[in-house]
């Protein structure tokens, strides 16, 4: 069965086109190491919530986006490969840079998801 990475990242409005750069190479490193889908979702019709929401999970900021982000895989083995094969990848390297990212790494949110049903 698929398994799926997914990212909510807030990003400054200010660094949206350098955010998508960033992901779109990031994205084409994933797919040559094995990764089925790479997307990247700027938010659109989010709004906040009463206790949860995306944009409380991030602490949004009135100057930032919100972005939601996937990445599917063949299953969860053949993601910890890509993903090790990925982050070796000198392509990865000058982006990793906490200091140099266009958003708060901080404040970004993932994680692993067994994929459990699939039309």
């Amino acid at each position: 069965m698929a398994y799926v990475d997914g990212f909510v990242t807030p990003v400054p409005k200010k660094a949206v086109a350098q955010y998508r750069t960033m992901s779109r190479k990031m994205g084409k490193v994933w797919r040559d190491h094995g990764a089925l889908e790479f997307r990247e979702c700027a938010a659109d019709d989010v709004k906040w919530g009463k206790r949860t929401s995306f944009l409380r999970a991030v602490k949004q900021k009135p100057s930032e986006t919100v972005f939601f982000a996937y990445i599917v895989y063949k299953s969860r083995a053949d993601r910890n490969r890509v993903n090790a094969n990925a982050m070796k990848d000198k392509r990865v390297a000058g982006m990793m840079d906490p200091k140099a990212l266009p958003f708060d790494a901080k404040r970004m949110i993932w994680g692993g998801f067994k994929v459990v049903v699939d039309l």
